[in-house]
């Protein structure tokens, strides 16, 4: 049978070998009979692209750790893959093109954490900067992230350095060509080392499926699943959204609310725009509450939450904590998902109609994503002994079982629906999130 199942997959479109490629990468563990190597080796060969993904994810997963000084028990055997991989390649030379302008741009990162994470924004941008013009763009080359853009130049002026107390992240901004499009855009991408982004693409994977399961359901909601790729052990690329802020970045630039922001980009309630912007809201409020409710997502504070500055759609960003696990062992982050007074103030207020349609939003999403929790499990479940910190110490068990419990499948679809609409009354104006925003202000000055 698992002979049968892995070469099942050797006729799988390539977008769908993209997607499970961590899940395949941990299969490893179970192929005592070489069935699975078989199988990544088959579809390694198939295309470059894709043999560049499995070598990523098994350079990821060699190490538990960060610093990549505690070895998997899977190591040798990943070892073994990526050397197969790599003689198989069908274009050898392109592997090694790409292989070294990645490696040359994720440097950047070691090079800036050793000139002094303490430094001034503006000499760590210098320093960026300056490293960013030692490197050229090989013909055909490409970032991670987006495999289906090819780099054909860097703006070396670009670097910018992101916050972080003890590493040295980055983002940087390359000029693209991206398959099957006329033309050339502007493409950014944010640069880790020494922290674990595995967690945030399994979230990723977990917010992925969601959409496509609500797309096909028609339930109207949105999501943005943006991507990320590790490819070493806390080493990663991650996708920039485009044309968004923070709403930490809005309470910087001394912006008080987020219906003032609304109403100053879109209009006053009265206009077509804002109406537009306040559906695009509520739409992708209900995605992201029931998705975070679900993961069990926490560090909720405004640094995490993006606004699209065209269309008002509100987009969650950093995964580092779900599946129970939480910042610092700070467990008062309690409320099912975030819903803050500002955002219920954009939404109408609890006696609006448009509340009413985010609850009901809320509702469908949640009846929907029960159907396939055989599927969303597995998902999960792939991953339970790869060290992912929401794994880590014996935690795996645990947190499917609290995910299984958070789909309520001892309900039927009446008391299901009268569950989650608990949740959004329960969740709206909740007093933990309100202390959470408070911790994260006065600790890391992120306003709310």
């Amino acid at each position: 049978w698992l002979n049968y199942a892995m070469r099942s997959l050797e006729w799988f479109p390539e977008d769908q070998l993209f997607f499970y490629c961590p899940q395949i990468t941990q299969a490893i563990r179970d192929d005592a009979l070489g069935f699975i190597e078989a199988t990544i080796l088959h579809i390694a060969r198939s295309s470059s692209l894709l043999a560049h993904q499995i070598i990523w994810n098994c350079r990821a997963n060699q190490y538990i750790d960060d610093l990549g000084t505690v070895p998997d028990p899977i190591k040798d055997k990943l070892g073994n893959v990526m050397v197969k991989i790599v003689e198989g390649l069908p274009d050898r030379q392109f592997y090694e093109r790409e292989f070294a302008f990645f490696e040359k741009v994720t440097g950047i990162s070691g090079t800036l954490k050793a000139y002094g994470v303490r430094r001034e924004k503006w000499e760590k941008k210098k320093k960026i900067d300056q490293e960013l013009a030692k490197i050229k763009a090989d013909a055909g080359v490409y970032l991670p992230s987006n495999p289906e853009s090819t780099v054909i130049g860097i703006d070396y002026d670009s670097g910018r350095p992101l916050q972080s107390h003890a590493k040295a992240p980055f983002m940087a901004t390359f000029r693209v060509r991206i398959d099957g499009f006329a033309g050339e855009t502007w493409q950014s991408a944010i640069f880790k080392v020494g922290d674990d982004c595995r967690q945030d693409v399994l979230a990723l994977q977990f917010i992925a499926a969601s959409k496509m399961i609500w797309e096909d359901a028609r339930v109207p909601v949105y999501l943005f699943p943006y991507r990320v790729v590790a490819t070493a052990p806390g080493c990663g690329v991650i996708e920039v959204i485009p044309e968004s802020t923070s709403r930490d970045q809005m309470g910087r630039e001394k912006i008080n609310s987020l219906f003032g922001y609304f109403t100053f980009k879109f209009g006053g309630e009265q206009t077509v725009r804002y109406a537009k912007a306040r559906e695009a809201f509520v739409k992708s409020m209900a995605g992201y509450s029931v998705v975070c409710y679900l993961l069990a997502c926490r560090d909720r504070h405004n640094g995490n939450v993006m606004i699209a500055e065209s269309t008002g759609h509100i987009i969650h960003i950093d995964f580092g904590f779900i599946l129970d696990l939480a910042p610092g062992g700070i467990r008062f982050e309690t409320a099912p998902f975030k819903f803050t007074a500002e955002m219920l103030q954009v939404i109408g207020g609890k006696q609006s109609t448009w509340f009413g349609v985010f609850q009901e939003a809320c509702v469908d999403a949640y009846l929907a994503i029960r159907q396939y929790n055989v599927q969303l499990t597995l998902l999960l479940e792939q991953m339970a002994r790869s060290g992912l910190p929401c794994y880590a110490n014996g935690l795996a068990e645990r947190a499917i079982r609290n995910f299984q419990q958070r789909l309520r499948l001892d309900l039927d679809d009446w008391q299901a629906r009268e569950w989650m609409e608990t949740l959004v009354y329960q969740s709206c104006e909740n007093v933990s999130t309100i202390l959470y925003d408070s911790y994260q202000h006065n600790r890391n000055g992120i306003p709310y």
